[in-house]
């Protein structure tokens, strides 16, 4: 299937469902190369770990992670959907330990609530404002912390209460998906994490999340946030431009 008609086929799962799993992202050499990354990563700033490890902003700490924020076949895709000039708005490294609890049923971010009326009608297309890749750097069972996702659950226009869980009808699903395997899914999305039931696996896991233009970058420690300069000297155009070096705008 060529290319454009694999992105449409893309952007209308992102539409109608909310995400979109895509098979085999990462050959098995990047797969052993961000595990290897992520064990050695220490905490910085507002990081930590435990039975959960969470490292944010990685893509600031070697040059070795940025050729995680344009992977072929995932850039096109977020660029589609968030437009041309869209940016990163952070990158972040996981691993969740055997006896690890998940995170209940939640979204990423609503723009704005809004009537679930409007969003039942099939010809009202509701704009993405910021969409998650979450890389599987490990075969995901039902004990490994398979995400949990609610098909559709976008189009609620509001954020799911405590232990809710389902929406019109639909419950949950698990993605479960091989090592290299990469999901997609924009933040309005009901989504969550389940519980590491495994007796001796850890599950790692990289996240990048793209913005729109005007979606700000948050990238702590805030004001006292510097880019790394190898980083800065070992990036492409389009890197950079996904750092945030854009061209002069409105608000600029």
């Amino acid at each position: 299937m060529e290319a454009h008609a694999l992105l449409s086929l893309g952007l209308s799962a992102l539409h109608r469902d909310g995400f979109l799993l895509l098979p085999g992202v990462l050959e098995p050499g990047q797969v052993e190369q961000l595990k290897a990354a992520i064990s050695a990563l220490t905490p910085q700033h507002w990081d930590y770990n435990g039975l959960l490890e969470h490292y944010k902003c990685v893509f600031n700490r070697d040059p070795l992670w940025l050729a995680y924020l344009d992977l072929p076949g995932v850039i096109e895709l977020a660029e589609a959907a968030l437009g041309e000039d869209c940016h990163i708005i952070g990158q972040t490294a996981w691993r969740s330990h055997p006896g690890y609890q998940g995170m209940a049923l939640h979204l990423d971010y609503l723009a704005m609530e809004l009537p679930e009326a409007w969003l039942a009608d099939a010809d009202f297309e509701l704009p993405m404002q910021i969409c998650t890749v979450q890389f599987y750097l490990d075969d995901i069972d039902s004990e490994l912390c398979p995400t949990q996702v609610l098909p559709g659950s976008h189009r609620a226009g509001r954020r799911p209460v405590a232990g809710e869980q389902q929406w019109q009808g639909q419950a949950t699903q698990s993605i479960l998906c091989r090592a290299g395997d990469a999901l997609m899914f924009r933040s309005e999305l009901w989504h969550g994490g389940s519980d590491n039931r495994s007796v001796d696996r850890t599950r790692s896991m990289l996240q990048v999340h793209y913005g729109r233009r005007m979606i700000a970058q948050k990238f702590s420690p805030y004001l006292h946030w510097q880019f790394n300069p190898a980083v800065l000297a070992a990036a492409t155009p389009r890197q950079r431009r996904l750092l945030g070096e854009h061209a002069e705008a409105e608000y600029d």
